[in-house]
């Protein structure tokens, strides 16, 4: 019967762990170490997946002609639906827009607008004294004056206030306005607002915010209705030509929202005497959009900040910052009509400082100032025409109720009408052409269309690049060492034969005939012979 010898070595380490049990030894010894699960295959993941034809593509097997179909499919509609992406992203990209126009109900009451008139003419002759002529001598063209006539003379005169030369020699509403009717109700000067612009002194009907006027029904007799005599005897005869003088009579006219201040000389527009003008308003609401679809300015922006003298945002009180901005740079002053609480520039660089505000200041983005559209913004679109007045049954009339002749009444007199067309509000809209709901909508429909693919499958696939990655990079990480022949306390259980196997002695004959070695004749024989089994075991 075969002896077997079972040896319990435990091999000696200076950094040995705490012995452990021996139940628990025997245990890892016998049960095979598992370690973290590997990656699923290529394969396996394709069949899974919910991307269409990816499991037909990559399926187990041999490459065949049905596989390699499959795969050129996959690759052509995956190339189709990354190209269609792109152009979609490109068109989005552009911010693509449009403009809605959306015609509102008619309104029980809607509040009438702002209406701002100018005299061509700035200054009255009759009203210009020999100080004034000679202090407005470069905006006017005229030379100073005195009892003998015009001859230039370096005399002394106070120092002028330029606000008070506006007010005196001006021409006066009061003067000018003949009559005054707004919707079937009797108006006087004293609806009107004193305002400031380039024009000089300027009045603006409906000027208050605060009590803006209704209008109670659309069409003709149902707004502002004035006459007005423009005094071309008090125009300025033109001595010499500046860049002040002015060829025209008549006047200037503005129709804009009380929270506007007037930008006359920019944005009015003419009246000629001898005629009656109709202007047919309506109001127009407009919704721009803020970036990155266009440049409008939100209210809920505090970039901008607030407009001194102005209660709201305008471009036109923006343009009138600027302009004080550039003529304070340059003039340590601003003029009349600007805003704010700095000292008036005198009249004798009147005209310097505003011809260098023009010089200066440019437009759209690509000037020193921009002013962006507010987001929200109401204004008046307008219808002008007119006729002839006074006819000829009417200018004796007319002659004879303001004491003048008919030649005056056709040169001087005017008839300016300002209505609504209708109570009814025009909303324009604009809206984004392209947005990104839209967007998302064409990328899932192509999608769906080429590979079948959904967000889901975008995240399996995903999932899968992360997980054979990061196995990957584990194995980089842990790369085993390599082992050692030693143990921290374990059993090893070796046979005689093996122990024979791995002796680095050298081998003996055994008995006679070449038969295989017996222990027997020798195990009582602790000392026996070279060979023995003492000496197998010894080496």
């Amino acid at each position: 019967m075969p002896i077997e010898i079972v040896c319990k070595i435990k091999f000696a380490e200076e950094d040995a762990k705490p012995k452990e049990k021996e139940a628990g030894d025997e245990q890892s010894l016998l049960g095979a170490a598992q370690g973290p699960a590997a990656p699923r295959d290529l394969a396996t993941f394709a069949s899974t997946s919910t991307l269409h034809g990816l499991g037909r593509a990559c399926a187990p097997g041999p490459h065949g002609l049905r596989r390699t179909l499959w795969a050129l499919a996959l690759l052509t509609s995956l190339a189709a639906f990354l190209y269609q992406a792109a152009s979609l992203a490109r068109g989005y990209l552009t911010r693509p827009h449009l403009v809605a126009v959306d015609p509102a109900a008619p309104a029980p009451v809607t509040g009438f607008p702002a209406v701002t008139l100018c005299n061509i003419n700035r200054f009255r002759h009759s009203a210009l004294s020999d100080a004034d002529i000679f202090h407005l001598a470069n905006l006017t063209g005229l030379p100073p004056k005195d009892r003998d006539g015009h001859r230039a003379a370096g005399l002394r005169y106070p120092e002028p206030d330029m606000v008070d030369i506006l007010n005196r020699t001006g021409h006066q509403l009061a003067d000018m306005l003949k009559s005054c009717n707004f919707s079937g109700h009797r108006c006087s000067a004293s609806n009107f607002s004193v305002v400031y612009t380039r024009y000089g002194k300027c009045y603006t009907f409906n000027a208050d915010p605060q009590s803006s006027l209704p209008s109670r029904a659309g069409g003709m007799g149902s707004g502002l209705e004035i006459m007005l005599d423009i005094q071309q005897e008090e125009y300025l005869p033109i001595w010499r030509e500046t860049n002040e003088t002015s060829f025209e009579a008549g006047i200037r006219v503005q129709i804009h929202s009380q929270e506007e201040p007037p930008y006359i000389h920019q944005l009015g527009f003419g009246v000629s005497p001898g005629f009656q003008t109709f202007v047919s308003c309506q109001e127009q609401r407009l919704t721009y959009l803020p970036q990155p679809w266009g440049n409008c300015r939100a209210e809920r922006e505090l970039r901008e900040p607030e407009l001194q003298g102005y209660s709201a945002y305008s471009v036109s009180a923006c343009r009138l910052r600027c302009e004080k901005e550039a003529v304070l740079q340059r003039c340590h002053c601003r003029m009349v009509h600007m805003p704010g609480n700095e000292t008036i520039c005198p009249p004798n660089i009147y005209i310097e400082c505003a011809d260098h505000t023009l010089d200066s200041l440019g437009g759209g983005s690509e000037g020193p100032c921009f002013c962006p559209t507010p987001c929200n913004l109401t204004r008046y679109g307008k219808e002008i025409s007119m006729v002839k007045i006074p006819n000829r049954g009417s200018a004796r009339y007319l002659a004879r109720k303001y004491n003048r002749n008919e030649t005056y009444i056709r040169e001087n007199f005017l008839v300016l009408d300002v209505f609504f067309e209708a109570l009814t509000s025009e909303a324009m809209e604009q809206r984004a052409a392209y947005g990104l709901s839209a967007l998302l909508g064409d990328l899932g429909g192509q999608m769906g269309l080429f590979i079948g693919a959904s967000i889901l499958t975008l995240l399996e696939i995903l999932d899968y690049i992360y997980e054979v990655s990061w196995d990957r990079l584990k194995r980089v990480w842990r790369r085993p060492k390599t082992p050692l022949r030693t143990s921290t306390g374990g059993i090893s259980t070796l046979g005689l034969q093996e122990l024979k196997e791995q002796s680095p002695c050298p081998s003996r004959g055994r008995a006679e005939g070449g038969g295989a070695s017996s222990l027997l004749p020798n195990h009582h024989h602790p000392h026996g012979p070279p060979g023995s089994l003492f000496e197998d075991f010894a080496c």
